[in-house]
């Protein structure tokens, strides 16, 4: 993180764990406030690649799962980085800002990524930089946030994955039950809207944030989920994070083969469960039935939405998720409830 960037969230009450904003000193709070309010989240637990050379986009086309020439500085799109065996090694978003590809994706995955695409450039007119101090980022979320962006910026994006460029800012809009934007700029420039949206929008940590991803149904792959799931487990598909049109990709042969014949046994739900200790992404689903083995199911990402209360993203066995109760661990575990998602499965793959 930028140094002048953390020195100016500290003065704004942040309070950091493991170099990412935890809260604004009551997280209890900060979950309340996403039912009612507009929030504004700090994204530098997120770091950002770039990509830039008059053969970047050809480079990029041949190792994600979505059309990269699809990315412009209108338009952004979720993707994913695929080992040969079709998992996914990470997955992140695509935005276009000064002739130059952004990839947002968790920081503590970000050298894996680099160095892997590194290894593939060969004599490719592309450089790859880490990027993630040129940027400032953050996030704003709420029933009035289009309003209050638009009353500060003139111009927001209306439609899911759509961008704007202005007053050197990228705005991007993402899912989300009410209006919500990703934000990226230089210092000056993010500092000044941070200041002017802190008005009418409550700073929440990096955990309100994932909270919101969840309830989003889009899955933030992380160094203990890396290289589990084929894209179509993770829902990707839903997302309209994976062209099957686009031609060859790492992992490409075993994505569309899933997608052809349909052969996905598993797919990505979202889940409540009640548990004391605080659970993390990679841990393992079990039905009552269960006594061996590592289960019927894998955590993808979890956050607390109250005291002893999660809500969570998982990949399932889809005959287990629709037939048997659930645990959490093992088969005593905690008793899981499925919640719904935001949008619809694509069954053809099944």
């Amino acid at each position: 993180m930028k140094i002048e960037w953390e020195k100016f969230l500290e003065n704004a009450g942040a309070e950091f764990v493991n170099e990412k904003v935890d809260s604004f000193g009551n997280p209890a709070q900060e979950r309340s406030i996403i039912h009612t309010g507009n929030t504004i989240c700090d994204l530098s637990h997120y770091g950002l690649i770039s990509a830039y050379g008059e053969e970047a986009v050809n480079f990029l086309q041949g190792q994600f799962t979505n059309d990269v020439a699809q990315v412009d500085e209108s338009h952004s799109q979720l993707s994913a980085y695929c080992n040969p065996k079709g998992r996914m090694i990470a997955n992140f978003r695509i935005f276009k800002r000064d002739d130059t590809l952004y990839l947002s994706l968790p920081y503590p995955l970000l050298e894996t990524v680099l160095n892997r695409l590194r290894m593939y450039v060969m004599r490719s007119k592309v450089t790859l930089q880490d990027a993630s101090d040129a940027l400032m980022q953050f996030g704003l979320n709420g029933p009035e946030a289009e309003k209050k962006l638009m009353d500060i910026t003139g111009t927001v994006p209306t439609k899911i994955n759509q961008t704007v460029q202005c007053n050197g800012y990228t705005i991007i809009r993402i899912p989300g039950s009410e209006p919500r934007f990703e934000i990226y700029g230089l210092l000056d420039a993010v500092t000044q809207l941070w200041q002017n949206l802190d008005v009418d929008a409550a700073p929440v940590g990096a955990h309100i944030w994932e909270l919101l991803n969840i309830q989003a149904g889009i899955p933030v792959i992380v160094p203990e989920t890396s290289e589990a799931f084929v894209p179509q487990m993770a829902n990707m598909s839903s997302l309209d994070a994976i062209n099957f049109k686009k031609g060859c990709y790492t992992g490409q042969e075993i994505v569309a083969r899933m997608h052809y014949l349909g052969k996905l046994k598993k797919r990505m739900y979202r889940i409540a469960f009640e548990n004391h200790e605080a659970p993390k992404p990679g841990d393992a689903i079990f039905t009552e039935n269960t006594t061996a083995g590592s289960g019927t199911g894998t955590i993808v990402s979890v956050e607390q939405t109250d005291e002893g209360c999660y809500e969570a993203l998982a990949v399932i066995q889809i005959a287990n998720a629709e037939s048997q109760p659930l645990r959490l661990r093992d088969a005593s575990g905690p008793l899981i409830k499925i919640l719904e998602l935001p949008y619809a499965f694509d069954n053809s793959e099944e």
